[in-house]
């Protein structure tokens, strides 16, 4: 008689429940993606500085007229909550202090990827695809690009622009959020 191995997919109702009786503590580097608990890489230099800057960026350019959530979850649907770089949200004045952000409040989610570069493109912008995430940036350090994924639809980006070192990204979804390149890249 063979055996069949059964995989379960945790809910986020189930993967907060693990924080709470200690089983994953809040400062464990992980993520929920489809149903499974998911370390996340080592967060290196350049990855961090990048962050820093976007973040610095995103705020100058579009001060109190949205949220910014730096490295901190959002929920897509019951099975995925990741916790992006950044995610650009709707402005409210609680800061979503008593639900994390929905996909219906999320404007720009932006991924800085260095290792992690086929999972953020293979999994993550699929992910972010299905929920309707208007737009996502990947921030691809290893090529010195950034690549927009814009218009979903079908559970795909319909668009999908690369912006190299010296050009000027303007957003698909807010207007008034232009950057350079290299400044992210540094």
């Amino acid at each position: 008689m063979s055996v069949q191995a059964v995989k379960h997919s945790f809910t986020v109702a189930e993967y907060r429940r693990m924080v709470e009786v200690g089983i994953l503590s809040e400062d464990d580097r992980v993520e929920l993606i489809d149903g499974e608990v998911l370390e996340m890489s080592p967060i290196r230099e350049p990855h961090a500085a990048c962050v820093d800057v976007l973040n610095e960026v995103v705020q100058d350019r579009l001060g109190r007229s949205v949220n910014v959530r730096v490295q901190g979850p959002i929920q897509l649907d019951d099975y995925s909550e990741p916790q992006p770089d950044i995610a650009i949200l709707k402005r409210r004045d609680d800061f979503y202090r008593h639900a994390h952000p929905r996909p219906e409040d999320v404007l720009i989610v932006i991924e800085v990827s260095d290792s992690t570069l086929g999972f953020d493109r293979k999994v993550k912008v699929p992910l972010y695809a299905r929920a309707g995430i208007p737009e996502t940036w990947v921030v691809n350090l290893p090529d010195e690009r950034i690549e927009v994924y814009s218009d979903p639809a079908g559970g795909a980006y319909q668009t999908v622009r690369a912006y190299a070192r010296g050009r000027r990204l303007q957003s698909h979804t807010l207007a008034s959020l232009r950057l350079s390149v290299s400044k992210v890249l540094g």
